[in-house]
């Protein structure tokens, strides 16, 4: 394939300046983190005194040494409910693709240090993508469970949908992906259903609680008197009610015993052995990366040059380069997996649009992964746009990418405006996975494009009305558009973005080829893996 030849200069001044203002966006993502963290971390103490370790302290024992470990949505639910300050961001739960006794799981730990591990309206969102990327990828899953259940003050937010993951359970089991539970807390009411769905159940002896109603309401409810062990204890549950399958002394001992079960479910010997990919390196440095793009989405760059430093070899297949200049196409290879790519270089025309939806179809054909790196402001418009059939060739892309049965994978590295977002394949399209960088922008339309388009509204509505328009008018129009700005600008930052759960996660730019890597891995295994379905999931009886 041709390679690309850089035309960037990394001691220029603009390079500089994008890489400090890329720098200080990823500083202050990871200071948000570091909140979490240090909240974690005040209850570390209080864990280790009374025998137990702390929720990420469980993840880390759990996972294979010196594996890769990919975290998913740590900013869900930022700023949104009861999150004041960005201290509880992450939905109380941790989650993520790690390997388990040589097996690459989906894990999800209960971040019971934070707010004792209750279900938030994010945090239920959160679990539900989980669910969905262990169901199509073919993922083992793994939980640590302590929480205190749902937070009873978004019970409205969190009650359906918590619904919804009992039944994923159920369609998980039965499609032939196992669920190993280690209860390390209490997981009562409707977070009873939680082992009790899963098909193998670790129960930490004298911690575990498990029962729909506790002590109190069982004494509200019918009066009769129980304690918390002979109700719901992990000794009850392994010898008389028969939900638990292992009992544990302690929490080691139940991330212990849950690797074995991992261990022991042969799951990789059901696939056919994968040959081992080639690996060459890009051409120049991924460090790189922070400077080559802009993290203001409006100032133009050449997206080839970010491909340069994410492919191997930096090779590229450029698909139709002199048909359309704004949207990028072509084939190439990213850690030994063949790919198709669609960059943009500025909106979407007709003429792209068309372009990509022709070379979306052929990656189909050719059952080739895509890779869509999106920076777009939306497709063109204006008359000439709109009589060249931008609606009618704008609908074909955007029927290619809901067609596409190959693995899809966006990376959000600027913009992500309008009809744009569903063309490169925003969440609502599905793809199989979607990451952010922290400079993303997602809304249906800029700010000022927004003020804009609600000033004139308002403004021909009052000439239809005969109104002459007075200071106070225009200071109050000044107002409006200055309001609307400013909500757009908050609600389209990727910090917000990621806390509704736009993206599976932000990620840094310069990780952005090992996340490609390790995503296109996942998909390529669970393509080739064969599960045993059945009718009904494994059931207790």
């Amino acid at each position: 394939m041709p390679v690309i030849e850089s035309k960037i200069d990394p001691a220029s001044a603009a390079f500089r300046q994008n890489r400090e203002e890329m720098l200080k966006l990823i500083g202050e993502w990871r200071a948000i983190e570091a909140k979490g963290r240090a909240e974690e971390e005040r209850k570390r103490e209080r864990y280790h005194r009374r025998g137990q370790m702390l929720p990420r302290e469980r993840v880390q024992l759990l996972l294979d040494r010196g594996s890769p470990w990919l975290e998913l949505s740590t900013l869900a639910g930022y700023r949104q409910h009861d999150d004041k300050d960005g201290s509880l961001a992450g939905g109380n739960q941790i989650v993520g693709i790690g390997y388990v006794s040589g097996l690459r799981c989906l894990i999800a730990a209960s971040n019971s240090a934070i707010k004792g591990g209750t279900m938030t309206p994010w945090g239920v969102q959160k679990g539900l993508r989980m669910q969905e990327i262990a169901l199509q990828q073919k993922l083992p899953i793994v939980s640590l469970i302590e929480s205190g259940g749902a937070n009873l003050m978004y019970q409205a937010e969190v009650f359906i949908p918590g619904g919804r993951t009992f039944a994923n359970q159920a369609r998980l089991s039965a499609a032939g992906i196992p669920q190993v539970t280690v209860v390390h807390g209490s997981s009562t009411a409707g977070g009873a259903y939680l082992p009790g769905l899963s098909d193998y159940v670790v129960m930490v002896r004298k911690r575990a609680k498990v029962f729909l109603a506790g002590p109190p309401l069982l004494k509200a409810a019918t009066g009769e008197i129980a304690d918390e062990e002979a109700l719901g204890g992990a000794e009850m549950h392994a010898q008389v009610a028969g939900t638990a399958e292992f009992i544990a002394e302690n929490d080691a001992d139940g991330v212990r015993v849950a690797r074995e079960i991992v261990a022991s479910l042969n799951w990789n010997a059901q696939r056919p052995r994968l040959e081992l990919l080639p690996l060459r390196a890009p051409l120049y440095e991924v460090d790189e990366l922070c400077g080559v793009v802009p993290p203001d989405y409006r100032k133009p760059y050449d997206c080839r040059e970010l491909i340069a430093r994410l492919v191997d070899g930096s090779e590229f297949l450029d698909f139709k380069s002199e048909y359309d200049a704004q949207t990028v196409c072509g084939r190439a290879v990213l850690h030994g997996h063949a790919i198709g790519i669609v960059a943009n270089n500025g909106p979407i025309t007709a003429r792209g649009a068309t372009k990509a939806a022709q070379f979306i179809q052929l990656c189909a054909q050719a059952n080739t992964p895509i890779v869509y790196l999106m920076n777009t402001t939306g497709y063109m418009v204006g008359s000439e746009a709109e009589q060249g059939g931008i609606v009618k060739h704008g609908a074909k892309m955007i029927q290619a990418v809901a067609s596409a049965a190959v693995p899809q994978l966006t990376i959000v590295v600027g913009g992500s405006f309008g009809a744009g977002n569903y063309g490169m394949c925003g969440r609502g399209l599905g793809p199989h996975f979607i990451f952010a960088w922290p400079n993303a922008r997602t809304a249906v339309m800029g700010g000022e494009q927004a003020a804009s388009v609600m000033e004139i509204v308002t403004r021909d509505k009052w000439a239809k009305e005969g109104k002459t328009l007075g200071d106070n008018d225009e200071k109050m129009l000044a107002m409006l558009r200055q309001s609307i700005v400013g909500q757009f600008d908050k609600e389209s930052h990727a910090f917000s973005a990621t806390a509704r759960l736009f993206d599976d996660g932000l990620i840094d730019p310069r990780d952005t080829r090992k996340v490609l890597g390790l995503c296109l891995s996942v998909c390529r295994e669970a393509a080739a893996r064969p599960l045993r379905a059945s009718s009904y999931g494994v059931a207790r009886f």
